[in-house]
């Protein structure tokens, strides 16, 4: 049978070199109908990265032509990264004249060059990231270019005169690329819209999702089918749902959520304790390639902004039927998990339930319940209390165990944004992450692995999230670093160091900085149909199941383990389905995370250029967390803002970069400005338009 996989089988079998397309017809004896056939999935191949065309228009598997397929991780300065699809690979270093033009997270095929340095050249784009740029217009005598405001972008955008579309110089404009650039033509493109300067936050935000291109109101035939599932009383079919609506079950989020998509349930009992997981069903709602379906694909992520979410799923869905509200009947999807008292799990089971959640906790309600012990919140939850000291019982014991296998522990400082009524920036602080988020953490890790281990046992295409092992050279690189910020029992660092290391630097000056240091060196977790297991988690095999309404891969992972639970075992057809989907949904799925992680970025940056717009001239005491060629990146102690020194505006001396500590030091004084280094700052300048915020030195 002529398919994908057995032409993959003959390259690999039956040939040493490229072959044209009349060799592999004769060498594969097909007959005329599968010649169109082979021509047909030649096309789909060559799209998918998995066979090259030379330029003799000669065929090969890319694997064996020292070619690897990936995205493509671009910096500011031009050079760029290209990591690879198949897990378990060093990235590719691709040097500026070698990267054929390839923008930010573009899908491209590389040559490596250098085995030695893992350095390669770009041969081939199959797939644009981006087809709209936003920037500030310059209009020269000459010509007109936009300057993008993703640094990421090393270029401008040339726009011809017919294309201007009546915009000026220095508005802010939306441009869409006709042309993307190659190694010798810089990109072209056409002014879409002019943006309005934004006049406070809202319309700031409003700025960068325009900016980023992210979707915005759902169509309407995607409302229209949400309500008809609101008003339907569809009964289950096919596998029975567990009645657990006597169940003591809270759900536990922040203030400001309003889609519950797990809830907890725990009891004691001879062996240890049970733990109920339990998770909107969503998958009962939402089928595959119904038209809900198809806009949550491609949309991939919830993304959070301080006053307004851009949901996966229509509100009627994910703040209405599927979300776990208190005191009300919902199907949800169940892993019901035993552990002894040491916490190892002594057995998982999966089903679909119907739950009825006895209480709406926060994270702060339940902190002031175990750590605070709030007489007027315990006397509150008095019937509930037994399982909020058995939940921290529990997971005081899980989190231990994961730490001694080796699970890294970073605790971050994630600057959290608290607006006034008028919806204007009036604090960036530090968040808080209290006993009550490690609770939901470990409860849903411990899920995430059951499920991922329970797939993973019936040989079943699944979707995995993935991290992989940091690079042997990054660690090189950090050990230079630390070395000089603090002693460490071992001269050298290999992968399975890291997890003692965050422990001896616990509570020294240099922790975030190391933490920080560390996490740069790691590979960014993503979602494969490979089990590489997760690294960060030291975990062997690992799961998204517990968001299904703000993350597709969940929505994926709930379809494969209800058909599996259904037919025992999937057929052949389904499992070949299964895998021809599965590597585009990944794929996707990373690069749609990485887009929402970008835009949650830049929504809280400009939200902190708001905040400090009045403030210029001012002093405050800060400390430096980044030091790079160009200068310093100092946040300030008293709130969570970060503002950058150039080093040009360093003037009582002339200031040289030192790679090996990572440091600026002075020509003449022998002054330094190193990670950790506490400073004085001025607020010199504050650039409404790059959301950038310029400090000087007092």
């Amino acid at each position: 049978m002529l398919n994908k996989e057995s032409i993959i089988s003959f390259f690999k079998e039956k040939t040493i070199r490229p072959l044209g397309f009349r060799e592999i017809v004769s060498l594969m004896r097909l007959s005329h109908s599968e010649r169109r056939a082979l021509k047909r999935l030649l096309r789909e191949m060559i799209k998918d990265g998995e066979i090259v065309i030379t330029r003799k228009g000669l065929y090969g598997p890319s694997e064996e032509m020292n070619l690897v397929t990936g995205y493509f991780d671009a910096h500011r300065d031009g050079y760029g990264f290209v990591v690879s699809e198949k897990p378990g690979e060093r990235d590719i270093f691709i040097p500026s004249r070698w990267t054929l033009g390839a923008m930010d997270n573009d899908r491209v095929i590389c040559r490596i060059e250098n085995w030695h340095k893992r350095e390669g050249r770009i041969i081939r784009i199959l797939e644009r990231a981006n087809s709209r740029i936003t920037g500030i217009l310059d209009v020269t005598k000459t010509a007109c270019y936009v300057r993008p405001r993703n640094k990421a972008f090393p270029f401008d955008l040339y726009i011809a005169p017919k294309y201007r579309g009546g915009a000026r110089n220095g508005d802010t404009i939306v441009a869409e690329i006709v042309s993307y650039p190659t190694d010798n033509r810089p990109p072209s493109g056409k002014v879409l819209k002019i943006l309005k300067r934004p006049e406070d936050p809202r319309s700031e935000v409003e700025a960068i999702v325009e900016e980023l291109s992210l979707p915005q109101r759902f169509p309407k035939n995607i409302h229209n089918e949400a309500k008809l599932l609101s008003q339907t009383t569809a009964q289950d079919t096919l596998l029975k749902r567990k009645d657990l609506r006597n169940l003591s079950t809270v759900t536990i989020d922040g203030e400001r959520a309003r889609d519950f998509d797990d809830a907890i349930s725990i009891k004691l009992f001879e062996h240890g304790y049970r733990l109920w997981v339990h998770i909107a069903d969503v998958g009962f709602y939402v089928g595959w390639n119904s038209a809900i379906d198809k806009e949550a694909r491609k949309r991939g992520t919830s993304i959070y902004f301080p006053e307004k979410v851009i949901p996966m799923l229509p509100k009627e869905l994910s703040e209405d039927l599927c979300s776990l509200k208190p005191k009300l009947e919902r199907r949800a999807f169940t892993v019901e998990m035993d552990f002894d008292r040491n916490g190892e799990r002594l057995n998982a089971r999966f089903y679909p339930s119907l739950i009825k959640s006895d209480e709406r906790m926060t994270y702060t309600s339940v902190r002031k319940i175990l750590v605070d012990q709030d007489t007027h919140k315990r006397r509150r939850y008095d019937y509930l209390l037994q399982e909020f000291e058995l939940m921290n019982e529990l997971c005081g014991i899980l989190n231990s165990r994961r730490l001694e296998r080796g699970s890294l522990d970073f605790d971050f400082p994630e600057p959290e944004v608290l607006l006034d009524l008028q919806g204007m920036p009036e604090a960036i602080i530090r968040s808080e992450r209290n006993l009550a988020h490690l609770i939901i953490e470990e409860f849903m890790i411990a899920a995430n692995e059951a499920v991922a281990e329970y797939l993973q046992s019936k040989e079943i295409p699944c979707l995995y999230r993935i991290h992989e092992e940091p690079d042997p050279m990054k660690i090189d690189e950090i050990m230079k670093f630390i070395k000089p910020l603090v002693k460490l029992r071992k001269k050298s660092l290999g992968p399975d160091d890291f997890s003692q290391l965050l422990v001896e630097i616990k509570g020294t000056t240099g922790e975030e900085i190391i933490n920080y240091m560390v996490l740069r060196s790691l590979k960014q977790a993503r979602y494969s149909p490979i089990n590489v297991g997760h690294f960060g988690l030291a975990s062997k095999s690992y799961t998204h199941f517990t968001s299904p309404i703000r993350r597709y891969p969940d929505l994926v992972v709930h379809r494969i383990l209800r058909d599996v639970l259904i037919k025992k075992n999937l057929s052949d057809k389904k499992i070949k389905e299964l895998e021809k989907i599965l590597p585009d949904i990944s794929f996707h799925s990373s690069k749609m995370e990485r887009l929402a992680d970008e835009a949650e970025k830049a929504v809280t940056d400009a939200m902190k250029v708001w905040f400090m717009r009045d403030k210029v001239g001012e002093e405050y005491e800060g400390r430096v967390v980044s030091v790079t060629p160009y200068g310093l990146k100092i946040r300030l102690k008293d709130s969570y803002v970060e503002g950058f020194i150039h080093v040009s505006y360093m003037i009582d001396d002339f200031y040289q970069y030192n790679e090996r500590n990572l440091s600026l030091v002075g020509r003449n004084t022998g002054r330094i400005f190193n990670l950790g280094k506490e400073v004085k700052v001025r607020v010199d300048k504050v650039d409404m338009e790059e959301r950038e915020i310029v400090f000087g030195l007092s």
